[in-house]
């Protein structure tokens, strides 16, 4: 089974998001769709005419979405198989947290590493 199979999304906390977000355009070219998001848009290297994406989001430092991380940041990585490697990881000791979510992008289950970091684990849809 593969574990992680790329970077879904890289997220971290502002003061000031929108003026932060406002920077990485200006500056950096990173600009956010119609909605306020910001999606890198790729080919599957093994599956050409499969697209996928990595989002890149900047969050209100107040956000309690990274808890019970107190790190500014969150990485999101993708996954063939989120309930496998959840129970992998469990076995393996890692700490997991036991809720999963469940979207119409996916499906979302979370872990920490040993310096207390929430990671995102996200199993995008099939289609």
């Amino acid at each position: 089974m593969k574990r992680v199979t790329g970077i879904g999304g890289v997220f971290f906390k502002s003061k000031n998001p929108e003026s932060l977000k406002e920077w990485y355009w200006k500056h950096l070219g990173v600009t956010p769709d119609d909605q306020g998001y910001v999606i890198f848009e790729w080919r599957d290297k093994d599956d050409p005419d499969r697209v996928g994406m990595t989002a890149w989001e900047v969050f209100k430092d107040e956000t309690d979405y990274f808890d019970p991380s107190d790190s500014p940041f969150m990485i999101n990585y993708r996954v063939e198989n989120l309930t496998e490697l959840l129970d992998q990881l469990r076995d393996e000791g890692v700490t997991v947290d036991d809720k999963i979510e469940e979207a119409e992008y996916g499906r979302f289950g979370w872990v920490y590493d040993p310096d207390g970091n929430k990671i995102e684990l996200w199993e995008p849809p099939e289609d």
